[in-house]
């Protein structure tokens, strides 16, 4: 029996053309022609449907390091706030704790399972109140690839004056109004990591708004060497560039990220005709306050036990029998051990689907037949 995977990388083909350019120029080590290249190939992707008139990309070591690196531009530091999204990955949170300062989680709203703009208010007005000044950034995320209510945060975020990071990390290619998710705040995050919707084995991207801002982050992520004929450092930096090898792979991904997303979009489209009578299970299918367009990165449902007759545990266990690879949902930040201090701003809504929620395969490599082969498992168990 083949295993189904989550999401595994699949490969277009000129991933290794890419590759062995940078073999036999031997320009293996970070930055070169194929990170350059790799950088043109995301910003003319997503300028075609920016919501801000001017798009830039800095490629680097993985989406974590964009998120810290977004924090070091906007000065974040030992005594402030940064409120983030409490139903994410720990990446999002974990680089705030870098800077030294504390997040804030705020829970997900029903809908679409992202930051709840009302308890996002809530928060700010409480932070002020306690504190005697307003948290530094705002960190929405949207999970598993669901747009989220992102004009909603701008506007209260805009309204306080307090910059928005998104993290888009599993949203490449998810469009809020007609727009990519990652280019309405003030940064954008992306993730190249191996189960995403592109790979570059192991990497990410910052999205900014000027070639001012571009040049800073690439100051951040090669070390903050000044510009001075020996090395000389006045501000602390980071080995955090994309390497030449690795951007040769995105370089090749990019030739395929169109027809990623428009198979992911279709096995979810498959799991939901197929599992919509069956009763306990639930689709999760996002909704807005304007039209969006999800990339469906990982396909997510929740199992109710009285209707369904098991927990998501035990199908996610007779689903491993059958050798099919399953997730429970991210558990919310606020629950986690090592952010047990940290103030949050709840409703219930992200555990309630923490304790109900299973992610199944959705990858580029996971095919219809397939599809069809899990909801017969789940309909049978």
């Amino acid at each position: 029996m083949i295993k189904i995977w989550l999401s595994l990388a699949h490969m277009g083909g000129a991933e290794q053309r890419f590759v062995q350019s940078a073999f036999d120029s031997n320009w293996v080590a970070p930055l070169g022609p194929n990170v350059d290249g790799f950088e043109h190939d995301l910003e003319d992707w997503l300028s075609k449907k920016s919501a801000q008139p001017e798009t830039h990309v800095v490629a680097l070591s993985a989406g974590t390091a964009a998120v810290h690196l977004a924090l070091i531009m906007l000065g974040v530091g030992p005594g402030d706030e940064v409120i983030c999204q409490s139903f994410t990955f720990a990446a999002s949170a974990n680089p705030i704790r870098y800077q030294g300062a504390t997040p804030v989680f705020v829970d997900s709203e029903e809908d679409s399972w992202n930051m709840d703009p009302v308890l996002l208010k809530e928060a700010i007005e409480d932070r002020i109140r306690k504190t005697g000044k307003k948290p530094k950034a705002i960190i929405p995320v949207y999970l598993y690839g669901y747009p989220g209510r992102i004009y909603e945060i701008l506007k209260i975020a805009e309204s306080y004056g307090i910059p928005v990071v998104e993290d888009s990390a599993e949203a490449m290619g998810s469009l809020y109004d007609g727009k990519h998710c990652g280019t309405f705040g003030k940064y954008g995050v992306m993730s190249f990591n191996g189960n995403k919707m592109i790979t570059t084995s192991g990497g990410g991207a910052l999205i900014c708004h000027s070639k001012e801002e571009a040049d800073r982050i690439k100051f951040y992520a090669t070390q903050a060497r000044e510009k001075f004929p020996y090395y000389q450092h006045e501000v602390i930096g980071y080995n955090y560039r994309l390497s030449n090898v690795s951007a040769g792979i995105g370089r090749g991904q990019m030739m395929v990220v169109d027809e990623h997303i428009a198979h992911h979009r279709r096995l979810h489209y498959i799991y939901k005709e197929l599992l919509k009578d069956v009763p306990g299970i639930t689709v999760m299918e996002p909704k807005a306050d304007a039209p969006l367009e999800s990339n469906f990165w990982l396909t997510s449902i929740l199992i109710d036990p009285k209707g369904y007759g098991h927990t998501y545990q035990e199908l996610s266990a007779y689903l491993a029998d059958k050798e099919v690879e399953t997730r429970p949902l991210w558990k919310p930040m606020h629950l986690q051990p090592v952010y047990a201090d940290a103030p949050s701003y709840v409703n219930g809504v992200s555990e309630s689907k923490f304790k109900l929620g299973l992610c199944i395969p959705s990858g580029p490599m996971v095919s219809e037949r397939e599809v069809e082969m899990i909801v017969s498992y789940i309909k049978s168990f």
